[in-house]
């Protein structure tokens, strides 16, 4: 993912597509993760999900477990191998030809060829195995440390072991179900380190380019388990992380520690970006609602649109346009840094998920109807 692209996450599946939340293939969970993707003449105009630049080329993902590539600019395509068959959500390139995808059943899957040949290196299997882990060692070290407080302080903290049991159980009842649970978007900083977050609270971290990955979950104040549609960093350093009931989460030490923003919000929000101004950041999401902020989420101004289709990425160019695209053919641009939006609505009124610009005029947008090549306003060229 550019650092300038955000793009289309979980609950923008259902309004958009209505998708359940396993993969739209007749095949079982445990299938789709051991099939892989079948060769399809018509997977450019089938549903994509993502897009992203691995140097020049253009590589986008979507259902079944496509990912098709092209070498012109979105003129041509053709159609990678692909160990899965899963509904594939986000696509991440950090550096040219090294790259990372992410989708339903947990699953990451990783190139080195620039998009061509993709292996499978995590799914959602190998989560549950390790959050149950994780669970289990932390309920067993809040025990020990039960029985060695003060009668007084042993209140608060049996409450606390108490939430850490319900952990433990709701962690074995998900491994039960099997590797259910989807990821929806991917953002590495380094062919080292990188972020995955997902449905239910889903978010890992690896430091060795996906060889393993650790669980970050319980690094942010996230009780409900909300959907974490969307993370993204900005100019000056900033990682952020949007997602179900308006939450929004900020970093500003590479992820370790992540803090809660006050949201102006509590609709969903499907998207997250930055513009090529330091500390600028905007989130979007149901019912056309955005906002900006210039000081890296301190504070917050509503953007006011004309559309109330909700919003679910962002590609911006280094010019300051901002291309929004979303459900019902609605396309936002913004020729001032995401200040003003003016509308502009599709033909075909299909949804569109992701959107890049591969030159500053010349926008590749992918959704429903596949791929199509358009102006920045959304027009085909």
């Amino acid at each position: 993912m550019n650092v300038l692209t955000s793009k289309f996450r979980y609950g923008a599946a259902i309004s958009l597509m209505g998708l359940s939340l396993l993969s739209g293939s007749t095949l079982g969970v445990e299938d789709v993760l051991n099939t892989p993707s079948v060769e399809s003449k018509l997977a450019s105009e089938s549903l994509l999900l993502d897009v992203d630049l691995s140097g020049n080329r253009v590589v986008a993902v979507g259902a079944r477990g496509h990912a098709l590539y092209s070498d012109n600019e979105g003129k041509t395509w053709k159609q990678a191998k692909v160990p899965v068959s899963v509904l594939l959500t986000a696509v991440d390139f950090v550096v040219e030809n090294r790259g990372w995808a992410v989708g339903h059943s947990g699953v990451i899957l990783k190139t080195v060829d620039g998009g061509i040949n993709w292996d499978k290196q995590f799914d959602g299997d190998q989560a549950n195995k390790m959050i149950i882990t994780q669970s289990e060692h932390r309920l067993a070290e809040m025990q020990l440390e039960l029985e060695t407080v003060p009668e007084e302080e042993s209140e608060d903290l049996q409450y606390e072991v108490e939430e850490a049991a319900f952990a433990v159980e709701d962690a074995r009842s998900d491994a039960q179900v099997g590797a259910s649970k989807p990821l929806l978007d991917v953002l590495f900083s380094s062919t080292k380190e990188g972020f995955t977050v997902g449905a239910y609270g889903y978010f890992f971290k690896t430091a060795d380019g996906g060889e393993t990955w650790g669980n970050y979950g319980d690094r942010i104040d996230n009780p409900d388990r909300f959907h974490l549609n969307a993370i993204n960093s900005i100019q000056g350093g900033a990682i952020f992380i949007v997602g179900e009931g308006g939450i929004i989460f900020r970093s500003t030490d590479n992820g370790e520690s992540w803090e809660a923003l006050d949201s102006p919000y509590t609709g969903s929000f499907f998207g997250v970006t930055g513009t090529n101004d330091a500390n600028v950041v905007l989130v979007f999401g149901l019912r056309g609602n955005i906002y900006r902020s210039e000081d890296a989420g301190d504070s917050w101004v509503k953007i006011e649109v004309a559309t109330e289709s909700s919003m679910l990425s962002a590609a911006v160019n280094k010019f300051e346009k901002i291309t929004l695209v979303g459900t019902a053919g609605s396309v936002l641009l913004s020729n001032d840094g995401g200040r003003t939006f003016t509308e502009t609505i599709r033909g075909n009124r299909l949804g569109n998920a992701s959107a890049i610009y591969v030159q500053s005029s010349h926008v590749v947008m992918v959704g429903e109807a596949g791929i199509n090549i358009t102006d920045p306003s959304g027009t085909n060229l």
